[in-house]
């Protein structure tokens, strides 16, 4: 008999823009035995959602075994366009006998009737396979006495080792129905992990469901049945949101006889804003924070210490991370999930301290949008570490002597056992008057010097050149701390790179200090445009200079300055190089080793606000020349901005929206709701809100142009209260575009119910939306004999930017002679062109002589419209019409 196995299928979708899927997935597993048949991936145990962008899911199946696996076949069946999906990989885990085996299938290409080669099924071939040596532990968790009674939720265990981490292990009954974190109760859990190495810490969590009113946890104790080795974690502590800590997740180091515990830290996280329109987010934003020892798990950042909104305009806010010392901070990763209307925000940056009275922090710069279609085009990005600084500037005693430039500097960098000569590099200090440079001779894994550099003003950037003498092998540098000891001041700058043989490596970093944003490191694509001539082409050795307002680039060598580069004729040639934002840019200066036709260079910011620079040079360089390199500098001649970049569109909108309501104060019956949506060309027909609790629905607009506003309208009696909002989103089925909806009344139909029409503008990425306008409208009744009327009057209200949909006005007593005034709030209608006014009254004393109407914005005086009637809107009189057009 063969053995059926379990086969853990581990998908990741790929992180390129529109990589997710709606579409159901199958999937073939082949082995030497034969294959598992065609299976649909219906349920990721891991993520409710499956196959969005960047995502890893995780699927059983079943299947007698197969033997070796090698090869996966996998398909989708959505066809429309919108329905592709990009697959990085596949990777496969199962046991058969002791040996626990994983088997990687790599793809990296899209299943895609309309990109790649147009297929929606690929056949992956396995990597080799490798063998995982499991171990086995036994978990004993004990839950404290006033814990309150378990409710459905996963509460999930990682441990972490000097070899490396487990996955998420899910603490989950061995026995059907059996219920465990009973308070008092001591539960047992088997569970399996690779080799981990030394164990030193743990980190448990919760999930969180609505209503979950926490666990007190006691304590976890680990032991490995196969080597007997037990390990105590002391916890004690709730997981809960409603209490002090609120928290869900919580880190316990191991503790060890022989060894000192490990300190936890609470690290205080700042989420800096940027300065621009639409930076703020109302999304859920995670972080990962990653160090020498570990990292935290994706934390979500849930209370400021900060008063008011979180992630507004131009604010920090600041969060604590409770977490076992993760040592020297590397990286972080950090994103948000998209909710809310303007999901997409401007991150300058995100500073972290290990405590509220540390005096020194981590810097993580960004300076660009998280957002699906501006900047990097994604909602997640890894930042690493710049450096340290002080958290405030250093107090000096008010004495009038100027302070001398003596900087003490400590150079740390990895062993130099293997070199007999030292390693020469340069150090390059910039500063505000003029920049300064120190040949250095590392000798050692640290060295320190002093220089003075009062003359050359406050230091914005340090840049690192070299090796200037032969490296027999690599050489990394780690750190820079410079201290001050005049002022005191004081900043570790982290270049964290290796300088290799046969390599020259220029690196730089901006100057961090306690109260200055520092200088972002800007990504900047040279776009090299080789003269379309004869013999203009050429190969040799090149090197590119930046100038900017603020200094240079550094001379950068776009191949090793041994090897060679060859640039074609009429062709372009596109490199990247790192530096401290140079400011305007104003020359560039170029040096190559042999006869070339350089037309020009185009120099692109790939950073906020996407610019590009172009310095025409149309020209040879070393056409006479006996020099061996020749240098040419050359102008800048023009720059073109764009406010902001914005991702293209690849496929053509059909107009059809998937759109997610999610409203809470809904009434038993829920009412007959209809939407219409304004775009610049048009608006949609009427549909029929089909929920209100996050179901996503199919909202179908037609060709309307780019969306402005929606309405709702409410088709039946007045509700007794208004329905609270919390999301409105639409999402494009073919182009991916997201929109989200802005409102400064979170209710719909008004607090108290008594209005019929609510209207939200569109958050675009690239423009402010429009704002909401409270018109006041002024009725004038005639004063001919029986003017008045008794009925319902309605109006609506067209503008260059669409209309008001149909209102009623709230007076309803209209009589001779008098003027009625009602407002009525709307998104901006623009110009005013026309009002189509109306009642449906019939019969006796229902009939109504209609003077004018005149609209103007409520505390305004000026810009009044005024539209004149002087008829009756009447069945028995005249015409007999009861709805008018008035322009």
């Amino acid at each position: 008999l063969l053995l059926v196995l379990v086969y853990e299928v581990h998908v990741y979708t790929g992180d390129k823009p529109g990589a997710e899927t709606d579409a159901n997935v199958y999937i073939n597993l082949i082995g030497t035995r034969g294959d598992a048949g065609k299976r649909k991936l219906h349920r990721s145990k891991n993520s409710n959602i499956k196959f969005r962008h960047g995502q890893m899911d995780i699927f059983c199946i079943k299947a007698v075994s197969l033997g070796d696996l090698e090869k996966v076949l996998i398909s989708h069946d959505g066809a429309s366009p919108g329905n592709g999906w990009f697959l990085d990989k596949i990777v496969i885990k199962h046991e058969e006998g002791k040996e626990a085996q994983e088997v990687v299938f790599p793809c990296n290409r899209w299943l895609d009737e309309y990109q790649d080669d147009g297929k929606t099924e690929r056949e992956l071939t396995a990597n080799s396979k490798s063998f995982v040596h499991v171990i086995t532990w036994r978990v004993q968790v004990k839950t404290d006495g006033d814990s309150p009674e378990p409710q459905d939720c996963n509460r999930t265990l990682v441990i972490y080792g000097s070899q490396g981490k487990s996955d998420e292990l899910l603490l989950s009954p061995q026995t059907p129905g059996y219920v465990c974190f009973l308070p008092r109760a001591t539960d047992e859990f088997i569970v399996e992990t690779g080799d981990l190495g030394d164990v030193y810490k743990i980190r448990v969590s919760c999930d969180e469901v609505p209503g979950f009113e926490g666990w007190h946890l006691k304590s976890f104790h680990l032991e490995e049945l196969h080597t007997k080795q037990k390990l105590n974690f002391d916890c004690k502590c709730w997981l809960s949101l409603n209490r002090e800590d609120k928290e869900l997740v919580k880190e316990f180091p191991a503790v060890k006889e022989d060894q000192k515990t490990l300190p936890v830290y609470k690290y205080v996280v700042s989420v800096h804003i940027g300065d621009r329109w639409g930076a703020e987010t109302f999304a859920n934003v995670y972080i990962t924070l990653y160090g020498k020892r570990g990292d935290t798990g994706v934390r979500k950042l849930h209370t400021s210490l900060a008063k008011g909104r979180k992630f507004q305009r131009n604010k920090v806010d600041s969060f604590s991370v409770e977490a076992v010392s993760l040592s020297s901070l590397q990286k972080l990763v950090i994103g948000h999930d998209g909710e809310g209307y303007g999901a997409g925000m401007y991150l300058k940056m995100v500073t972290v301290k290990e405590s509220q009275d540390s005096d020194k922090e981590w810097v993580f710069p960004l300076w660009n949008w998280l957002d699906t279609h501006l900047g990097l085009c994604e909602t997640v990005c890894e930042i690493v570490t710049v450096g340290r600084r002080l958290t405030s500037s250093p107090k000096l005693p008010k004495i009038n002597t100027k302070p001398s430039g003596l900087w003490i500097m400590d150079i740390t960098g990895s062993d130099l056992s293997n070199e007999e000569d030292p390693i020469c590099l340069s150090f390059i200090f910039y500063g505000s008057q003029s920049h300064k440079k120190l040949p250095l001779q590392v000798t050692g894994k640290a060295i320190q010097i002093k220089e003075e550099l009062a003359d050359i003003g406050s230091i914005y950037k340090v840049q690192v050149t070299g090796p200037q003498s032969e490296l027999k092998q690599p050489w990394h540098l780690d750190l820079l701390h410079m201290k001050h000891t005049g002022t005191k001041e004081e900043m570790y700058l982290a270049f964290d790179c290796w300088f290799n043989p046969n390599e020259d490596k220029c690196v730089e970093l901006p100057a961090l200090y306690a109260d200055q944003e520092p200088l972002p490191v800007v990504e900047y694509a040279i776009h090299l445009h080789t003269g379309d001539l004869k013999k203009a082409d050429a190969t040799g050795a090149a090197y590119i200079c930046i100038q900017g307002e603020k200094g240079d680039s550094g001379k950068r060598w776009l191949n090793s300055r041994n090897s060679l580069i060859t640039f074609s004729r009429g062709q372009v040639d596109v490199f990247k190089l790192k530096a401290v934002y140079l400011g305007k840019l104003n020359q560039v200066i170029v040096g190559f080793k042999n006869e070339w036709f350089l037309e020009k260079i185009v120099i692109k910011e790939v950073l906020y606000p996407f610019s590009a620079h172009v310095f025409v040079h149309n020209d040879w360089i070393n056409k006479r020349s006996k020099k061996d390199f020749v240098e040419v500098t050359i102008p800048l001649k023009e720059t073109s901005m764009t406010s902001i970049l914005i991702k293209d569109f690849d496929t053509k909108s059909r107009g059809r929206w998937q759109m997610w309501m999610h409203c809470t104060q809904t009434p038993e019956d829920v009412p007959d709701i209809q939407v219409i949506v304004f775009g610049r060309k048009g608006k949609s027909p009427a549909q029929k809100v089909q929920n209100l609790n996050d179901n996503p629905f199919l909202l179908t607009v037609g060709d309307i142009g780019d969306i402005m506003k929606i309405s709702f309208v409410l088709s039946g009696p007045c509700l007794g209260r208004g329905i609270k909002l919390h999301k409105l989103q639409l999402k494009d089925l073919d182009t991916k575009e997201e929109l989200g909806f802005h409102s400064e009344v979170q209710c719909l139909f008004g607090e108290n119910g008594s209005e019929t029409v609510t209207e939200l503008a569109a958050v675009r990425p690239d423009e402010p939306p429009l704002r909401e306008v409270l018109y006041s409208i002024s009725v004038w009744t005639g004063t001919l004999p029986a003017s008045g009327t008794d009925a319902d009057v309605f109006i609506t209200v067209f503008g260059d930017r669409g209309d008001s949909c149909k209102r009623r006005l709230r007076h309803s007593n209209f009589e001779k002679g008098q003027v009625c005034i009602s407002e009525m709030r709307a998104v901006d209608l623009g110009q005013l062109s026309k009002v189509l006014v109306e009642h449906h009254d019939v019969g006796y004393g229902a009939g109504w002589y209609l003077d004018q109407i005149v609209i103007h914005e409520s505390g305004k005086t000026d810009g009044q419209y005024a539209f004149l009637c002087q008829q009756w809107l009447d069945s028995g009189v005249g015409d007999a019409q009861m709805k008018r057009m008035l322009k």
